[in-house]
């Protein structure tokens, strides 16, 4: 187990801006936001209508009617790992998330590793949504895909440096956008039904020649890495701990709430789409936006599309938001040359990392110029193996002195983390190899930044601290 510095308790006379420490102590974010504000925010996060508009078409072009069936069992999967980022979220309730309590249970290089994996799902992920930006104001405005998704993620930018509670409100209004045009496709698609709920159970998707090929399980399980990270955001909840009043009660609520919710608004409408697509090939095709104008109107259409371009905006402010708190936190617990761990950790007068803000979004501004479609499959396994690396630090969560301190605790333990190692790994080997290769070069590069730097030098860098309530 790695040494973790907990903060001093708060002092009872706080700036507005941050919790202040003493001389050499880690200085700690701000705990301005409850379960509401958690969950709002963690819910932008899934971001389930510009899942279910950008992301969900590619597995519907790969899976048919497989598609909803796949979905509901990466959530089964989800509802383990929930539970192991439930547990250990409230052990270490650290905007380091994943990285804080994979270091903490695991040791330092297992941390670095779920560090660098996180790192690369956040910064990938924003940019790529964001393009998806002008298809959806198409109806309105017709836009270059990489200007409208460098200008979203310069909104979010924005946004980022702005009080997390403000925030938690701006998206929560978003949000409530994104799931009445979730709805409206549900009930559109179910309206509509030309096939039976049993077409869920009986994977097909359209074959060369026209007529149905069935899909296999082999297929399914290659395509649950995506299927995982399609529902991954309401790990958001635990990179907010260090936020949240009350961390120990509050983190489990925000995250299994919000894994609940992201999972019905997103397989429902996936089930209504299959249901409702006039044959295989529509379905494939994914042209969502083409089967609700079918369904309805072109008004409707064009009010689901801007619906779900306030999604894409929504999803880039709360993953500008996230990933701007890891990078704070990983300076703060000095993972890099002293002069850069500065500069990360500053905080704005809002209480938010502005420096780590800016060196998110304004990266990923200049990243929606890069084609990254090829990216989604390194994500999806990036996600897969983070997820492991927490199964893993889950299985020693209850070691020592944390066996016995006040946390929420996952029932079925160790069975739940045990089962989950299990199906993780074996999803991995289901990969394309070439998103295999990827992710394990990237891995390895930052081994050797470990063994070269960051080793050498472990009474210095990459302490990772446990902030007080």
């Amino acid at each position: 187990m790695t040494e973790t510095l907990p903060s001093p308790p708060s002092p009872t006379a706080l700036a507005p801006e941050t919790t202040p420490a003493p001389d050499g102590a880690p200085r700690q974010l701000k705990r301005s936001i409850g379960v509401v504000g958690g969950t709002l925010l963690t819910l932008s996060c899934v971001t389930p209508a510009s899942t279910l508009f950008v992301v969900v078409p590619d597995l519907f072009s790969s899976l048919g009617t497989a598609t909803a069936l796949t979905i509901a069992i990466g959530a089964l999967l989800c509802v383990g790992v929930a539970f192991c980022y439930s547990e250990l979220g409230t052990l270490i309730p650290s905007a380091g998330g994943e990285y804080a309590m994979v270091s903490t249970m695991a040791g330092r290089l297992a941390g670095w590793l779920v560090f660098v994996l996180s790192l690369l799902v956040v910064m990938i992920v924003p940019p790529v949504i964001a393009m998806g930006t002008a298809d959806y104001l198409a109806p309105v405005v017709h836009l270059d895909p990489s200007l409208a998704g460098a200008g979203v993620m310069l909104l979010a930018t924005l946004a980022g440096l702005l009080d997390l509670r403000a925030n938690a409100w701006i998206t929560g209004v978003f949000l409530v956008l994104e799931v009445v045009a979730a709805g409206v496709v549900a009930v559109l698609g179910f309206a509509h039904a030309e096939r039976g709920a049993g077409s869920l159970a009986r994977p097909e998707v359209a074959g060369t020649g026209g007529g149905p090929d069935a899909v296999t399980a082999m297929l399914i399980v290659s395509g649950l890495a995506i299927a995982l990270f399609v529902t991954q955001g309401f790990s958001t909840a635990v990179y907010l701990s260090e936020e949240m009043e009350n961390p120990r009660r509050n983190v489990a609520r925000t995250v299994l709430l919000t894994l609940g919710i992201s999972a019905v608004v997103l397989l429902v409408p996936v089930a209504a789409i299959t249901m409702g697509a006039p044959d295989l090939a529509t379905l494939t095709s994914g042209d969502i936006g083409g089967m609700v104008a079918a369904w309805s109107s072109s008004g409707v259409s064009t009010f689901i599309s801007l619906c779900v371009a306030l999604a894409i905006i929504n999803a880039g402010i709360v993953m500008v938001i996230q990933n701007s708190r890891v990078l704070f936190a990983s300076a703060r617990d000095k993972a890099w040359p002293a002069p850069v761990n500065t500069v990360l950790s500053r905080l704005g007068r809002f209480g938010s990392p502005w420096v780590a803000t800016l060196l998110v979004g304004l990266p990923g501004a200049a990243f929606c110029f890069v084609d990254l479609d090829t990216l989604y499959g390194v994500t999806g396994v990036s996600v897969t193996g983070m997820y492991l690396l927490v199964a893993v630090a889950a299985l020693l969560g209850r070691r020592g002195a944390h066996g016995a301190a006040p946390a929420w605790r996952m029932p079925l333990w160790p069975g739940v983390p045990v089962a989950l190692v299990a199906v993780l790994a074996y999803v991995l080997s289901q990969q394309e190899t070439g998103h295999l290769l990827w992710t394990g070069g990237i891995v390895g590069v930052a081994t050797l930044y470990w063994v070269f730097y960051l080793r050498p030098r472990r009474g210095s860098r990459w302490l990772v601290s446990v902030p007080g309530e």
